[in-house]
């Protein structure tokens, strides 16, 4: 038992607390070296943030180094060292601020603002992401303290992601989309503390000296303030998380739901919608119809699945042959108007040729009455015929000029025309007009 003890023991590997000092005080400091680092990481954070890119998101988290002051306010807290706590929190606090500058300025300019599953992955945290940043600041504490680094410490800024939460704030920012903003900078918050909780922790059980100028009082209030902070920081997350293992169980009951209890012979599931917030089931079906009874029916059994107080919303597609037949009623229906209509202007087409025709042949009827009329006459020099259309016969009107006709066309004349031209146009109502020049 106590070989296998020994394995777990960091004595053998440990650095002096000298060295371990400096090295997170060094990565503590951005100026330089680290601050022209965390600018770029910023900004490859934001390209892969924007584009959905992991593995570039993965490479940002890699060369940040935002990790060295959140462990110098841990170590700071350690040894009881106000003035590397109060270094840690300006240089981190400076960090913050110009890594959301940096990033808010990437999304301004940037023409994608479409938000995706990247983004939306660090603006809702919760008990788990408390869990993952506080192992993951023990892995990378562990390996600083470390003569054999390895790549804890580079596992450790992957898994704990301090530089995507930042990004998306800043993203908050630069679309005016808030929850965002503050979604991710909890998250980074939570990260922040528990990573400086396990920083604090490990310096505590390795022993590390206290700093020369402390004193108990001093020393009672840092540990008050640790847990103050500390608590303050957890019961969010962990209503967060209670809200998401709810969810998961709601989604998984619904399903249940769905596939054991909407089998229908003649109806298939189109599509399915499983609304949390609003504890609903909304479902669309095809085929035969789902009645109002079968629905109340199929509301009742969601209480054997835990699904209590739970609305279920079915709404009836059409199927194939209804829509199939719909349109071919509506085809029939346009059909038939479209005929209609044809017929219409068919008739409205051989009214205007009839009347069409019938002025040409009155046209040339009117030549030749005018030719006819100017043999019988020949001081007649113009004829001209117009057709009247009455309710019950045709009139005609003849208007005759003739030149120094002297009285040829007197009423006698006149009379013995009218009858002339009766006969001729067959009409029993004919006009003449003489028109002397």
């Amino acid at each position: 038992m106590k070989n296998i003890l020994d394995n777990f023991k960091l004595s053998d590997e440990q650095e002096t607390y000298e060295q371990i000092t400096e090295t997170i005080t060094k990565g503590a400091i951005f100026t330089g070296t680290n601050l022209w680092v965390l600018v770029f990481a910023i900004f490859v954070a934001s390209i892969g943030l924007n584009v959905n890119s992991t593995a570039v998101i993965i490479g940002a988290m890699l060369i940040s180094p935002l990790m060295g002051p959140i462990m110098g306010i841990g170590l700071g807290l350690g040894t009881y060292d106000l003035s590397i706590i109060k270094k840690a929190i300006k240089n981190l606090s400076f960090s913050i601020v110009v890594s959301l500058f940096a990033s808010t300025l990437y999304f301004m300019i940037s023409p994608l603002n479409q938000a995706h599953s990247e983004l939306f992955a660090r603006t809702s945290p919760n008990i788990y992401d408390v869990l993952i940043a506080f192992f993951g600041g023990l892995a990378g504490i562990i390996a600083i303290t470390s003569k054999q680094k390895g790549n804890a410490l580079q596992g450790a800024a992957i898994a704990t992601a301090l530089m995507p939460p930042l990004c998306t704030a800043g993203f908050g920012i630069a679309t005016a989309q808030w929850s965002f903003f503050f979604g991710a900078f909890y998250l980074f918050i939570i990260n922040s503390v528990f990573i400086s909780l396990a920083t604090y922790i490990t310096v505590r059980f390795l022993k590390f000296p206290a700093a020369d100028n402390t004193n108990i009082k001093s020393q009672r209030f840092l540990k008050r303030m640790v847990v103050i902070v500390v608590f303050f920081t957890l019961i969010p997350s962990i209503y967060l998380g209670y809200q998401l293992t709810q969810e998961e169980r709601f989604n998984l009951k619904s399903n249940q739901f769905i596939e054991n209890e909407l089998i229908f012979e003649n109806s298939y599931l189109l599509s399915k919608k499983i609304d949390f917030p609003n504890r609903a089931i909304n479902l669309v079906v095809g085929g035969d119809k789902v009645d109002s009874l079968l629905q109340i029916e199929l509301s009742k059994r969601l209480t054997i699945y835990n699904l209590a107080n739970t609305k279920l919303n079915i709404k009836n597609a059409l199927s194939f042959q209804t829509q199939y037949e719909q349109l071919r009623e509506e085809g029939k229906d346009k059909l038939t108007y479209v005929s209609n209509e044809l017929m219409i202007k068919q008739k409205e087409i051989s009214i205007l040729k009839h009347k069409l025709d019938s002025i040409e042949k009155d046209k040339a009827l009117g030549l030749q009455i005018g030719n006819e009329i100017k043999i019988q006459y020949p001081a007649a020099s113009n004829v001209y015929m117009k057709r009247d259309i009455q309710k019950d016969s045709l009139s005609y009107q003849i208007f005759i000029t003739n030149v120094n006709a002297g009285k040829l066309f007197n009423n006698r004349e006149i009379d013995k025309l009218k009858k002339w031209l009766k006969v001729r146009l067959n009409s029993s109502t004919v006009s003449v007009y003489a028109i002397k020049e």
